[in-house]
């Protein structure tokens, strides 16, 4: 495999030959005490530590020695992709979060509800709270490139115990706090996870069932709540920061100051979608690149200037939520609100509504589920209101979309319809004060974006994977053109490899936010690399002349034929849920087989506590059976009765679909409606509500069965 460029390989002997490159943007940072000014004479030792910090730990970038782009070993170091384009000098996670702290010092950074108050932390006491927890990490025998598992929902504990991890010479493996006792034992050991902190009682036992199967596991850590039982080596989160008191800051900042930022610090599970889960190795300078360069696409802005505000809720574990919460809340001071732990179960809006946060991500379901309970709000007003709602809706829908491509100005009627309706809309939602709105970690309907441009709400896509530390395109208030999911990241490139002759190819990264390789998995990691170093998404896509990349689909979900035909699934499914709004999920069904079939989710109710759906349907697919001359409130009643009106409604919605086909091959034949929706709960959505396409198949392979009898 070639391992670089001419130009790359000689800008890396020469860091190697120097042992340093330039400082110029470290130099620049203003060094003193760095001390919380309102607590001004407190903490004098660390006041002192920091500044020896400060001083020394920013004097040198150095590089570990490196031949090959990519490695395996968890203690394997990378050639860095620096080249003409992208010169930055590399720094860790710690000289990142030490700029930070010397810039923001005195700023908040986290803020926690407890008992209906807002608990807030500096940037000053994050830093030493991390320093804490890696001297405790220490003390409980961490040892260099092993993991310390992080299991459980968002919170100022997690982001400290992440940080304090990756401080104490480890590696910061989150786990998700949907997984299955099995799938966290997967995950442990593959990572040689000495330390796994957990969030509660529910997430502890499942440690507890598989404690003794993970031989390097040395402690447990609860966080949220003091443990239940007294068992060795469980400590409460009091407890485990009392354990390092006594570890010299000297051992601490001699681990600090071996770290390279060509090393591996984060890993990123996949969530297993399409196989085992793979472990995504990530450097500091894959994690502090994008998290300082590559997030300059997002209009971020510098807490010194105007302090962002965002809410934590998505899984950490997840590149999206933990790039967009963490790495990038260091860099540029934001303001972290952390949700609570029952966030997808309703309270988000209200955290929201309380916070006004500036700016706001989520992934596709969260959106379409906000979508929902709007369009739910919005059909129980009066017959006068539901119209000047749905005017000014469609007011602003036009205005956005004439706008779209280029900032030209919105005319009078748009300010008339945003300031007398749409305004106080945003606020119900808690969006008076937010000005980016981020999507991730999937592709969006257009339905969704069109339905929040109808709000005035610009969705902003971030287009990526673990394997490219998150974001590679982004759209954004200087690049936005609809459906695409923007240009290229400023410092990073792309190319689409074996392009057919309606230009449509694998889209490929490059850039120094690619990750280090999947842990012990060489054959995987040759198979998601080229030779010469370019990163494979697996996703099919077209680039116009200006650079917006339209994302069509995947390959491993391209749908092959009996007949050759090869079908992505994607704008097949989008396409029948934007004919009819009452579909909640439509997967496509044809692999090897003669003609196409599709099973159906309908909208419905979830269970407040759990979850998962109900048979209820929601209020506007009742309306919309209404209709129809339907009396149907439950799934169970159009199945159970082949509800006339309602089929017929989904037969002609797939006419349409299919008059759109461009070949007979592309048609949809048959189709049934499944009598429960997707859930993570149930299994077909991963834990960033990804389709399981697998999973699916397997579940409901009787169904599919059916279509194909003769």
């Amino acid at each position: 495999m070639a391992s670089e460029t001419s130009q790359t390989e000689d800008l890396q002997e020469e860091i190697h030959e120097n042992g340093e490159v330039q400082r110029d943007r470290l130099d620049s940072l203003p060094l003193g005490s760095m001390s919380d000014p309102r607590k001004e004479g407190e903490n004098q030792d660390a006041s002192q530590s920091q500044r020896r910090s400060v001083e020394e730990v920013l004097a040198r970038v150095v590089l570990a020695p490196a031949q090959c782009l990519w490695t395996t070993e968890a203690a394997g170091s990378v050639l860095l992709r620096i080249d003409e384009d992208c010169t930055e000098e590399p720094v860790t996670v710690h000289q990142m979060f030490l700029a930070s702290v010397q810039r923001y010092g005195g700023l908040f950074a986290l803020a926690t509800k407890k008992q209906d108050k807002w608990e807030k932390m500096t940037f000053c006491e994050y830093y030493q709270g991390a320093r804490k927890a890696a001297k405790s990490f220490l003390k409980l025998g961490l040892q260099r490139f092993h993991s310390v598992g992080i299991l459980g929902f968002n919170s100022a504990e997690w982001f400290i115990s992440a940080i304090g991890a990756i401080l104490a010479g480890g590696i910061m493996t989150g786990i998700y706090a949907t997984n299955s006792p099995e799938a966290c034992h997967f995950v442990a050991s593959d990572a040689r996870a000495d330390i796994i902190v957990v969030e509660n009682q529910k997430q502890l036992d499942k440690i507890l069932q598989i404690k003794d199967q993970l031989p390097d596991l040395k402690a447990i850590v609860q966080y949220s709540e003091p443990p239940q039982k007294n068992l060795p080596n469980l400590y409460s989160w009091e407890e485990f920061l009392d354990l390092g008191l006594n570890v010299p800051d000297k051992e601490l900042d001699d681990i600090i100051d071996s770290q390279r930022p060509n090393q591996c610090c984060v890993l990123i599970y996949t969530s297993g979608t399409t196989g085992m889960p793979k472990g995504v190795m990530l450097s500091h300078d894959n994690i502090t690149w994008t998290a300082i360069h590559a997030s300059r696409a997002g209009d971020m802005t510098p807490a010194d200037t105007r302090q962002e505000s965002l809410v934590s809720y998505l899984p950490l574990s997840h590149i999206a939520a933990q790039i967009y919460d963490l790495w990038t809340g260091i860099h540029w001071g934001e303001l972290v609100y952390f949700a609570q732990p029952d966030a997808l179960k309703g309270s988000l809006v209200t955290t929201i509504r309380e916070v006004r946060p500036s700016s706001h991500m989520g992934v596709p379901r969260v959106w379409e589920k906000m979508m929902e309970k709007i369009k739910e709000g919005i059909a129980q007003c009066g017959y006068m209101k539901k119209k000047i709602v749905a005017w000014a809706m469609s007011v602003s829908q036009e205005a956005n979309q004439r706008c779209a491509n280029k900032d030209g100005e919105k005319p009078f009627l748009f300010a008339l319809a945003d300031g007398l309706v749409l305004e106080k809309l945003r606020a119900e939602l808690g969006f008076s004060c937010c000005q980016k709105f981020f999507s991730g970690a999937a592709p969006i309907g257009s339905e969704t974006m069109q339905f929040f441009l109808g709000l005035n709400i610009r969705m902003y896509e971030a287009y990526g994977m673990s394997e490219s530390t998150g974001p590679h395109f982004m759209s954004g208030a200087r690049g936005y053109k609809l459906p695409s999911c923007g240009k290229v990241v400023p410092g990073c490139k792309a190319k689409l490899a074996d392009v057919d002759a309606d230009g449509t190819g694998e889209v490929c990264f490059w850039g120094r936010n690619v990750f280090m390789g999947y842990l012990n998995m060489e054959d995987k990691t040759r198979e998601a690399l080229d030779e010469q170093g370019w990163l494979r998404s697996g996703d099919l896509g077209k680039m116009d002349a200006e650079g917006f990349l339209f994302v069509t689909g995947r390959i491993k979900e391209l749908i092959i034929t009996a007949g050759g035909e090869n079908i992505p699934p994607v704008p097949i499914e989008e396409a029948m849920k934007q004919e009819l709004p009452i579909i909640s999920n439509a997967m496509l069904i044809g692999d090897k087989r003669k003609f196409l079939s599709m099973l159906l989710t309908l909208k419905c109710l979830s269970n407040t506590e759990t979850m998962e759906p109900t048979d209820e349907l929601s209020l506007e697919v009742v309306e919309f059976c209404q209709a129809l001359g339907s009396q149907a409130t439950r799934v169970s009643d159009i199945i159970g009765g082949r509800d006339k009106a309602v089929y017929q409604a989904i037969q002609e919605a797939i006419g349409r679909v299919n008059a759109r086909a461009t070949s007979n091959a592309q048609r949809i034949q048959k189709w049934t409606i499944l009598p429960r929706d997707f859930s993570i709960t149930g299994g077909e959505l991963g834990p960033t509500m990804k389709l399981r396409r697998p999973v699916v198949l397997k579940m409901y392979q009787s169904e599919i069965d059916n279509f194909y009898k003769e």
